[in-house]
């Protein structure tokens, strides 16, 4: 999750890279399970909600579920950046609380309580496991609203590592101080386990304090479930799954109003499922998604696309991603047969959705066919994926385009067979350049030549940049050239990879000598040279330059 929300932080996290990755098809079975897995896990914690207002206010469970859902709706309409707040209080509250019930019960754990410590045999862990998985659901949470995180390449990895080790660690803390100050038999029958803990150690006051942070988790879980739920439909329908009338974003409150509305719509209709379904649901929804995400991993990887810039990259690659997939398949097992079949329905549902009404709409190519591509050595694909790569590394790293940018964006390109020499070369670069320009083709020809002849061009024994200057006003051209055999430029530059021919009038000479520092610039970026021998088309060398580490102007 952490590589690919890095690679691709765009609204929906992880139905976008497995669209991208595993194709359209995929994408919107995947798009059904988060979007489902979260409105669910939102539905629970609503439904705890009511359950504890009616256990301390005596507040009709229906009703006050309804209106919570409601308030929700409208705290995420709001906005991010409001109910984030909201929720950085309820987060703190809920540490503190939990802070205090380590503390205090800690000293008081009796170790006898965890005998025996696996009763029921380790399949009834790895039951239980899948079984409350939903709990893991939040890093779904994070890739879903990526778009919207500053500084994406620091603050996702960082954001998803430090909450999941810090969640893990207080599960296990918690747990271990709840079986050992609980008498096993009140434990096994109580529903508010840690409520009753507390009470056997500070009395009220304890039993009150973590009832009022179990009021803290599901708050936190319900609004942010639901902020992450509503970007699926939004990124299913900017995609053309779904009617384009559900993308539509509040100029005001920069939120996608139509979205949280439908996802607010179906988490009424979740809340009168039985809880224990309710949570199986959530949970075999989100480890479907994860096996989706570590095969989406794998193809990204393995499809060599230049454009995939994740600023994280998954270690131990790629044993993590299939031990990953076979657990998540184990978890699976023993969810149940009614869990699963509805697992089935919702894939039916994400092919009908995709045959019916996305396919002829959604035109998407995916890293699939690129990986299938290097396989089978056919041309599958055109530059779709690679340009919306490039495009995302943009708004990921806060890229201002400047000129230069405009200008290789519809820069001509030659990719030469070679070896050739330099007057054979000067040959197509001024026929390519009198095509651009209106020159003709002689003229250039000429005047590339003699430029060769002041001096040489070639600025290392893989670059070079012949630069002239014409007659008129308001000209600047640039041919970018490859040819990975080698141009033989001189005795002591026999095999020029790479040329970047500038051409433009005397009026342009300041931004002639800009390009010139670009270019020079750019190709000093570690792994230039790999870069563009290895780029597979002409969009692609052009994205090393569009994409490359300069000063921008």
């Amino acid at each position: 999750m952490a590589e690919l929300s890095t690679a691709m932080p765009k609204a929906g996290g992880d139905y976008f890279f497995i669209t991208r990755s595993i194709g359209a098809l995929a994408g919107s079975i995947s798009g059904l399970f988060s979007w489902f897995a979260l409105a669910s896990k939102s539905a629970f914690a609503i439904i705890g909600i009511s359950e504890v207002l009616f256990f301390l206010l005596n507040i009709n469970v229906n009703l006050s579920a309804i209106i919570l859902c409601i308030l929700f709706l409208l705290l995420n309409i709001i906005g991010v950046k409001e109910a984030g707040r909201f929720q950085v209080v309820l987060v703190t509250g809920l540490l503190i609380l939990l802070a205090g019930y380590i503390i205090l019960g800690l000293p008081r754990i009796s170790m006898n309580r965890f005998e025996p410590f696996a009763p029921h045999g380790l399949n009834a862990i790895f039951a239980t496991a899948g079984f409350v998985f939903i709990s893991y659901g939040g890093l779904l949470k994070i890739a879903s609203i990526s778009e919207e995180v500053k500084n994406p390449q620091r603050n996702i990895p960082l954001g998803l590592i430090s909450s999941l080790a810090v969640v893990t660690i207080l599960y296990a803390v918690v747990l271990i101080v709840t079986v050992g100050v609980s008498n096993p038999d009140e434990l096994s029958r109580s529903l508010t386990p840690i409520a009753v803990a507390a009470r056997t150690f500070s009395g009220i006051p304890g039993y009150v304090a973590i009832t009022i942070a179990s009021l803290f988790a599901f708050f936190t879980t319900a609004k942010a479930g639901i902020m992450s739920a509503s970007r699926y439909p939004l990124a299913l329908s900017r995609d053309k799954l779904l009617p384009k009338f559900i993308s539509r974003v509040n100029p005001k409150l920069k939120t996608p109003v139509i979205s949280i509305i439908i996802t607010g719509l179906f988490i009424v209709v979740f809340l009168i499922l039985k809880l224990e379904f309710l949570v199986k649901a959530a949970s075999t929804f989100i480890i479907l998604n994860y096996i989706l995400a570590n095969i989406s991993l794998i193809i990204m990887r393995e499809s060599k696309i230049g454009n995939y810039r994740p600023s994280f990259k998954s270690p131990l690659y790629p044993w993590i991603q299939i031990v990953g997939i076979a657990a998540f398949i184990f978890l699976l097992i023993d969810m149940g047969y009614q869990v699963l079949s509805l697992s089935a329905a919702i894939i039916s549902a994400g092919l009908l959705l995709y045959f019916i009404y996305g396919r002829r709409r959604n035109l998407k190519e995916s890293a699939l066919l690129h990986l299938i591509e290097r396989i089978t050595n056919k041309e599958l694909t055109g530059y779709n994926l690679e340009a919306e790569l490039r495009e995302i590394l943009h708004q990921r790293d806060d890229i201002p385009m400047d000129r230069f940018d405009q200008l290789i964006k519809k820069s001509p390109v030659l990719d030469l067979k070679g070896p050739i020499e330099v007057d054979d070369f000067f040959q197509k670069a001024s026929a390519r350049l009198a095509n651009e320009t209106g020159m003709e083709k002689n003229a250039l020809l000429i005047l590339l030549q003699a430029r060769e002849m002041e001096t040489s061009t070639a600025i290392s024994p893989f670059v070079a940049i012949p630069h002239l200057i014409v007659e008129g006003n308001n000209k600047f051209n640039i041919l970018l050239v490859r040819c990975r055999e080698g141009i033989k430029f001189s005795e002591e530059n026999e095999s020029i990879k790479a040329v970047f021919v500038l051409l433009g009038t005397k009026d342009e000479r300041n931004f002639h000598l800009k390009s010139l520092s670009s270019i020079a610039q750019i190709v000093q970026n570690e792994g230039f040279e790999e870069r563009w021998l290895a780029a597979r088309n002409e969009g692609a060398l052009a994205d090393i330059l569009l994409l490359g580490e300069r000063k921008r102007t």
